[in-house]
């Protein structure tokens, strides 16, 4: 970008065929693809306003949310929209403190209370409003599905902790001591909620992949021990992973947090075609491509702290040489190392995106060189 205010410098255009052949590791693209689980609000909303993405669509229409994920979406280089079922439903407890992000969040920032959810006994867990499967709705799908630009496609998504938001995490450590058949039987639950979302998002010919999220981790280990996330957790990944695997669509996972007490399952049990989410103090994307390249897309891995602190040259360096470490073969997709959070500079995240469209520009030029030379 020639300046903070600027375009892009380089116009790449979606390729949903592409952005997928690179998801299933077949060869070096000839471009670099972006993925992210995650784009905050306020990020999206600012990024429509600087470049007046969405000056001719009203605010009161009903779906100007939508028009402007598409719009958003294609213009940062993405080559799909997420979306999931409508509403999943669950119920959660949630503190809420002042937002102090630039980009700030009028409501304030809403964390989980790690104490207790209001799930911690089985009078709780019996009158519970469990949603019902068979109640999920899909109009955000079907709209997409119909209004979507022929060379983009979905990634359907879905997920997110919430067995921790169901019990608390320290509710759901004594628990797994002193009530292991609740455990179970609420991790029963929202499996089969899970499965009756993938199996409705699957049922749209323009969802290519599945894309779910499951904090398992910490910067040390996994949250908690690595059988009890085999006996109650990864059950449900496996079964959301053969569902997609069924219909020929990937599936993606993204967990926080060191997963390699459970890499194995991962790899060889659940059969995960792509991991997201990296920290620089835990694991980078390079290192993880080395290891396990050869088997799993790897997605991101552009650390969100790096990307808050540093400036537009190292940011640049950063990624030219996460590039040059992950681009050859497929398999890998630029992007955060978490998300787009609302207090990552914007100016910095579209840096990031720049440098993969010049980084796609310069290989294309070198490849033009050679074939003359």
């Amino acid at each position: 970008m020639n300046n903070a205010k600027g375009r892009f410098s380089v116009d790449i255009s979606p390729d949903w065929q592409g952005f997928l052949r690179c998801l299933q590791r077949n060869g070096t693209p000839d471009r670099v693809f972006f993925i992210e689980f995650l784009l905050d609000e306020e990020i999206k909303s600012a990024v429509a306003a600087r470049f007046g993405l969405t000056a001719d669509v009203e605010p009161d229409d009903p779906c100007y949310l939508k028009k402007r994920e598409v719009r958003v979406q294609r213009f940062l280089g993405y080559d799909y929209v997420s979306c999931g079922v409508d509403h999943v439903g669950v119920k959660v407890d949630r503190l809420s403190v002042e937002d102090s992000a630039g980009l700030r969040r009028s409501g304030g920032r809403q964390y989980l209370d790690l104490h207790q959810g209001p799930v911690t006994n089985w009078d709780q867990f019996n009158s519970y409003p469990w949603p019902k499967p068979n109640e999920l709705t899909t109009d955000n799908l079907a709209w997409y599905q119909e209004n979507l630009p022929e060379n983009m496609c979905i990634i359907g998504t879905g997920g997110f902790l919430h067995i921790l938001e169901l019990m608390g995490f320290e509710t759901l450590c004594y628990a797994l001591h002193e009530q292991r058949d609740l455990v179970e039987a609420i991790c029963r639950r929202l499996s089969e909620l899970y499965q009756a979302a993938v199996e409705k998002m699957l049922r749209f010919d323009r969802v290519k992949a599945i894309f779910w999220a499951d904090d398992m981790g910490f910067r040390s280990g996994t949250l908690i021990r690595p059988d009890d996330l085999r006996e109650f957790i990864l059950p449900a990944h496996k079964k959301m992973a053969e569902l997609a695997r069924g219909a020929g669509r990937p599936y993606l996972l993204h967990s926080c947090g060191n997963l390699e007490a459970i890499m194995d399952d991962l790899l060889d049990d659940v059969r995960i075609d792509g991991l997201h989410s990296f920290e620089d103090s835990i694991r980078t994307a390079e290192q993880i491509k080395q290891k396990y390249g050869h088997r799993i897309a790897v997605l991101g891995g552009i650390d969100v702290d790096f990307l808050c602190r540093f400036d537009e040259e190292a940011i640049r360096r950063r990624v030219r040489s996460t590039l040059e470490a992950c681009q050859p073969g497929g398999g890998y997709c630029l992007g955060t190392g978490n998300s787009v959070t609302n207090y990552i500079p914007l100016d910095n995240y579209l840096v990031m995106l720049d440098e993969g469209r010049q980084f796609t520009q310069q290989r294309t030029m070198g490849k033009s060189v050679d074939n003359d030379c």
